[in-house]
């Protein structure tokens, strides 16, 4: 493997481990990243005549611990300060093989009150898992070059308020529970849209969420999470022909589900429902165990997928629910009404850029006879699609809509 294969597959593998270690070293996120990012590019220069190390991950991590304590000398030197970060810093490293995961630690730090409620979320999943404010961006309706200076002042934030790189008491891990749901169901949803990362990302945000349900065995909403995931998870290979072409779930074979993850899926919402506590993570699970049936019932109990998305829509007023509810609809009372319900959701400015509102409003245009709106809405909708196989498909004269 050459240098810069070698490199981006870490980057892909290990940058969030990595930067979790050196955030609890150092106790600076900003400065955490830096120095990664300067041993990545160190890594770019010195491997291709070096040699690719036999191990990637503790030559990287070996040469970003080095710029960390660098830097907190450098800030020692000059400020007399930060003794204890420069102790930190120093310590002896762990075994590159066994050096602990930190991740969880960091997603919590980013929930730290300090941090706007709006960009904690956003914050975990740039420091976690490696995402640039074009992908965090879009998955969140917002500007990416907005999304990249609220980052930043989040990131300044963090510093200014001392944050911990530490697990904290279980009380505050309750309390910082949501926005760390929030960011690896993003992660999941942005992973699941790039056909080219070969689903790396949406593994990570599966392995994140069984982690978290394990940790927090008492919270259902952690556990919806975890059975929403593998659900998901379960169908993702079926999305895709032979030929790696795009396949709507509604055309889907449920033989070629992962009938062990839909188990492990309805076991923990199960253990959800026990506790009493209905949300949003468990009624999208509901939904996509609703789906699941298909493969028992032999069709999908559309009434009962649209009365969960009344209760989520009710509950949340998110305008992607509505676009989701409004295709339950379609399958329940018609296109008509389907379409007209897509129209009503389409009135919030943030959809205009969302992509499967585009490709529902098609669809289902296309079942109600407007063929002009529908090949306007297709156009739009293979416009904004970042994965070459949807966009194919929407191009087709026969596409439908995933579900």
């Amino acid at each position: 493997m050459n240098a810069q294969a070698a490199a981006e597959r870490a980057a892909r593998q290990s940058y969030g481990r990595l930067l979790a270690w050196l955030a609890a070293r150092g106790g600076d996120l900003a400065a955490a990243e830096d120095a990664l990012a300067d041993a990545f590019a160190a890594a770019l220069v010195h491997w291709p005549a070096a040699g690719v190390p036999d191990r990637p991950e503790a030559w990287l991590l070996t040469t970003a611990r080095r710029r960390l304590l660098d830097q907190h000398r450098r800030r020692a030197t000059a400020r007399a300060a930060a003794p204890d970060l420069l102790h930190q810093a120093s310590l002896p490293p762990d075994p590159p093989a066994a050096f602990p995961d930190h991740r969880l630690a960091l997603l919590l730090a980013c929930a730290d009150p300090a941090v706007d409620p709006a960009l904690r979320a956003p914050l975990m999943l740039q420091a976690v898992l490696g995402l640039d404010a074009a992908r965090i961006g879009s998955a969140f309706l917002v500007a990416p070059a907005a999304m990249g200076q609220r980052l930043v002042r989040a990131k300044r934030r963090l510093r200014e308020a001392g944050a911990r790189f530490a697990l904290p008491e279980p009380e505050h891990v309750a309390d910082r529970l949501p926005d760390v749901l929030a960011a690896i169901y993003a992660a999941y949803a942005a992973g699941a849209a790039d056909g080219g990362d070969a689903g790396a990302l949406a593994e990570e945000a599966e392995w994140l969420a069984r982690l978290l349900a394990g940790l927090a065995p008492l919270q259902p909403e952690a556990l919806g999470l975890a059975a929403l995931l593998l659900h998901l998870q379960a169908r993702r290979a079926a999305g895709r022909d032979a030929a790696g072409g795009y396949v709507p779930l509604s055309a889907q074979d449920p033989r070629r589900w992962d009938g062990a993850r839909q188990h492990e899926a309805e076991s923990l919402l199960a253990r959800a429902a026990r506790l009493g506590a209905p949300g949003r993570y468990q009624w999208e699970a509901a939904i996509a165990s609703a789906h699941a049936a298909r493969a028992r019932l032999g069709h999908t109990p559309w009434g009962e997928i649209l009365l969960i998305y009344n209760a989520l829509l009710a509950a949340t007023g998110s305008p992607v629910v509505a676009v989701n509810r409004a295709v339950a609809l379609a399958e329940v009372q018609g296109a008509a009404a389907g379409l007209a319900a897509l129209r009503r959701a389409g009135r919030d400015a943030r959809l205009a850029g969302y992509q499967p509102y585009w490709a529902a409003l098609a669809a289902l245009a296309d079942r109600a006879g407007e063929a002009e709106a529908a090949l306007q809405a297709r156009r739009r909708a293979a416009g904004l699609a970042t994965d070459p196989a949807v966009r194919a498909f929407l191009l087709r004269p026969d596409a439908g809509v995933s579900r």
